[in-house]
Parts: structure tokens; C-alpha cells; sequence
């Protein structure tokens, strides 16, 4: 385990530059300006494809050092962490070299892009962990006050037996069909497309909050548009289109139902394709005793239902997670004023510093990150089957 630079500062290394870079990079600068951490995280030093635009990148967020090899931020004894911030293909390789060379590793979701890789993604973080290296995946809605506190009071026992979980990710980013090919749609990249985007996301939304796992599926999957135009430049989500046309390789929309290990029934929707929505990752759950519902598109507000009290004033109310007794929001500004997107990384990284100080697994650890990557493999198998009745093989290593 490499030694911290100065016995306060913890030396970041940052792989990518695109989308999740920007908001990693952020959420790097003010995790310590937020919350009293024994740590401070400092990036030192950022990894990207394109020379020109990573010095960008490097000097727009005040990073000393940019670079387009990524093995040079491992060969650096100032980075103690390696936060992966790339597409799927790359996660893998990135993340156990990182481990190997006694780096702490954030990697962003899901996991990797195939079962496989996950396992042995999660063997070399239980090797780095016997040497004190942490590992943690980036599922970061688990870090939205509102999710965290629905979780809260299904711990509490609020909600009773827990009977049903219903979760949608619905998005319109891809609806127009001469939307152009970017790595998204290319399976080699990204592994999948709705499913492993957005739906990895649900599926770890849903045992976050109820604890409960699932035991099988029964899922269809569907490519609504199976050609686009090949885009003009290059880039995360480049928007323009070019000449040509290529295949799309990934799902664009995906469905399934399933059963968990405590008794419930749950459905998942995950699509790219829900005209008008543009953001709303969506999870209720009921139970014997009461209900919570979450949007985040009105991401301060949980609802909750209280089924105990009489039916004349029963029913569903607002409950406004800003108030310094709700998780995280404390850290922020008075009741009443909101957080963002954002906010949910700075929660992340707060979380992923603290457990690296006290030499403890953070959650999500990677092993969460590979029960996700099970219930998606156990998806496809099922789509591929016509919706056949597939197990979730929690017992495989």
C-alpha cells in the first residue's frame, strides 16, 4: 500500500475525462469542503485518450498533471487512489493493475462488462483488501438523501413485510432514430445498453433499500432501432452525425420480473426510449404496514404511506429530505434548499475517504457491484430464452 502523501492529503488519480470525469472531479474537490474528513482527497493527476483535450480537462479543474497513459498515474507514489471513470471495456484491467500496485480503486458502474470479469475483478480486490487497499463502485444513487432515507425506514421496520418492489429508469436521450452511434450502442464498449446503463443502477437501488436479493427473473429485451449513423467526431455522447451508418449492438429498452430471497415480487424497466422522460430513475416498495415511492426527477421528495394509522388519514405524504437529521443533508444548506446531481458523488467519495481512513470495506464494495453484474447476466440469458424463468446463480465464486 502506498504511503499518503502527507499524512492528510490523499492523492487521486483520475482515469477519463468525459461525462463522469467532470463530475468525479468535482465531487474530489469538495468531499472535504463538506464533510470533516481525516483524509483530504486531492486529484493529482488525470488520464484521458486525447492529449490536447486532457490538458484541458487537467488545467479547467486545476489538476497538476494530465496524461494519456493510465499506467503512468499507477507508477506515481503520490496517487493512492485510481477512480475509473471509463467505458466497461476497460474497467477490468484497470482496476486490478491498480490493485496489484497497491492503489485504493473507485470504479464507476457496472462493475465490468461481462461476469466474468467482475469475478475476477472482485478476487483481486479481495487480494488488495488483505493488504489494506479498499475498492468501491460507484453506484451513486445510494447516496441521494432521499434513497438513503428510505432505506432507513424500511430498516426501522416501517413498511412491514416487504411485498413488492417496483423500479423503472426511464430516459429519451436515443429516441430519434438518426440519433448518431456512439459508444453507448457498441456492445464491445459498453457491455449493454438500457441494461447495463441504467438498469444496474435499479437493481442496486432495490437491495440498497430493502436488503432483499434476487433469486431469479424472467426478462425480455428489445433494439428498437438496430442502425445509426456513424458519429462525427468522437467523444462520450457526441451528438453529431457523420457518413455511414453502423449496427447497434446493445438493448435499447429492457423488462423483467423477478422474485428475492425475502418472499417479494419485483418488476424492473429500464429504456432509452421513454419520450419526455429524461431522468426518472423510480423506485417504490410496498409492505405490510406502509409504502415509500422516489423519483428523481423530484429528487428531494420521498413519499411515504403509513398503513397503520386510520384510513380516514391515511395516505401518501412529502416528506423534503433536507433536514440536517436526514442522511448527508446535513452537510449542505438549510432545510428547504435543495442538492443535485452532484451532490450524490460528493456523498460517494465522503464515504469511500472515510473507509479508507478507518481501514474498513466501503459499500458499494465490489462484490455488490458483482451481484448487479449477476441479475444482468441472468437477464440476458433470459431475454435470449424468450422470457424463460432464469435463475440469479448467487453461488457461483
Amino acid at each position: 500500500m502506498t504511503e499518503m502523501s502527507d499524512g492528510r492529503e490523499l492523492g487521486v488519480g483520475l482515469v477519463g475525462t468525459s461525462f463522469m470525469g467532470r463530475v468525479h472531479s468535482q465531487a474530489w474537490t469538495l468531499a472535504s469542503r463538506a464533510f470533516d474528513l481525516a483524509l483530504t482527497p486531492r486529484v493529482l493527476a488525470v488520464a484521458g485518450q486525447d492529449s490536447e483535450r486532457t490538458a484541458a480537462f487537467a488545467a479547467r479543474n486545476d489538476i497538476a498533471r494530465s496524461s494519456t497513459d493510465w499506467r503512468s498515474l499507477l507508477d506515481d507514489p503520490r496517487v493512492d487512489v485510481i477512480d475509473v471513470c471509463v467505458p466497461g471495456d476497460l474497467h477490468a484491467v484497470i482496476a486490478e493493475e491498480a490493485l496489484a500496485a497497491g492503489k485504493h480503486v473507485l470504479c464507476e458502474k457496472p462493475l465490468s462488462n461481462s461476469l466474468a470479469e467482475a469475478e475476477s475483478m472482485v478476487a483481486a480486490a479481495q487480494s488488495a483488501r488483505e493488504r489494506g487497499i479498499q475498492s468501491m463502485v460507484g453506484y451513486s444513487y445510494r447516496f441521494v438523501p432521499a434513497l438513503a432515507h428510505a432505506r432507513a425506514l424500511v430498516g426501522a421496520g416501517r413498511l412491514g413485510t416487504i411485498r413488492h418492489i417496483r423500479a423503472q429508469y426511464l430516459q429519451d436521450w436515443i429516441v430519434a432514430e438518426d440519433f448518431p452511434l456512439v459508444w453507448r450502442l457498441d456492445r464491445e464498449r459498453a457491455g449493454s445498453g438500457a441494461l447495463g446503463d441504467i438498469g444496474a443502477h435499479i437493481v442496486d437501488a432495490a437491495v440498497f433499500v430493502t436488503g432483499q436479493r434476487l433469486t431469479g427473473v424472467s426478462a425480455l429485451t428489445e433494439t428498437f432501432v438496430r442502425e445509426r449513423p456513424l458519429p462525427a467526431a468522437t467523444g462520450a455522447l457526441a451528438a453529431t452525425a457523420g457518413s455511414g451508418y453502423g449496427p447497434v449492438t446493445v438493448d435499447d429498452a429492457a423488462v423483467f420480473i423477478g422474485r428475492t430471497d425475502g418472499g417479494a415480487l419485483a418488476t424492473f424497466e429500464a429504456t432509452r426510449f421513454a419520450a419526455g422522460r429524461k431522468n426518472a430513475m423510480r423506485l417504490e416498495v410496498n409492505g405490510s404496514l406502509g409504502s415509500v415511492s422516489f423519483d428523481f426527477e423530484s429528487a428531494d421528495e420521498l413519499w411515504f404511506h403509513d398503513h397503520t394509522v386510520d384510513a380516514s388519514e391515511a395516505g401518501f405524504r412529502r416528506i423534503h429530505v433536507t433536514e440536517p437529521s436526514h442522511p448527508y443533508a446535513g452537510a449542505w444548506w438549510p432545510a428547504g434548499h435543495g442538492l443535485g446531481y452532484d451532490h450524490a458523488f460528493v456523498h460517494e467519495v465522503a464515504d469511500f475517504v472515510r473507509a479508507i481512513a478507518e481501514e474498513r470495506t466501503p459499500e458499494p464494495s465490489f462484490e455488490d457491484g458483482l451481484y448487479v453484474q449477476r441479475v444482468l447476466d441472468a437477464v440476458e440469458r433470459s431475454a435470449a430464452a424468450d422470457a424463460g424463468w432464469t435463475p440469479v446463480d448467487a453461488d457461483r465464486p
